[in-house]
């Protein structure tokens, strides 16, 4: 029986780079979290949802004011790719014996030391 060379595990991006690419492409830091469909509802919603708030505001109100709809489900894309690439990287460097071993958080940070 032969095995299959197994192939490495790509580690995930960082989730600063995630927040910044998502904070100009609306649905893209979920296909950067390997979440293709979260990504997509993401996008379709925020561009539906600034047409309709387009259509429903008064013609006096400012930018911000006719596209609020999408700038909230905006918001919303922003915070969840970053949280979900905070999980990812997280457990992709949480070390698996459970000692931490220099890779938790406050050994990174130089937080705990004396």
């Amino acid at each position: 029986m032969s095995e299959q060379p197994t192939k490495p595990i790509k580690p995930p991006f960082h989730p600063r780079l995630v927040l910044l690419v998502a904070a100009f492409l609306p649905g893209v830091g979920q296909l950067l979290n390997n979440q293709p469909t979260r990504g997509l509802l993401f996008a379709f919603t925020t561009v539906a949802l600034g047409y309709v708030t387009s259509r429903l505001a008064p013609p006096e109100a400012s930018f911000v004011g006719r596209y609020a709809g999408g700038f909230f489900i905006h918001a919303i894309a922003l915070m969840d790719a970053y949280r979900w690439a905070k999980v990812r990287w997280e457990i992709f460097h949480h070390s698996p014996g459970g000692d931490g071993a220099g890779k938790n958080a406050a050994d990174r940070d130089g937080a705990g030391k004396v």
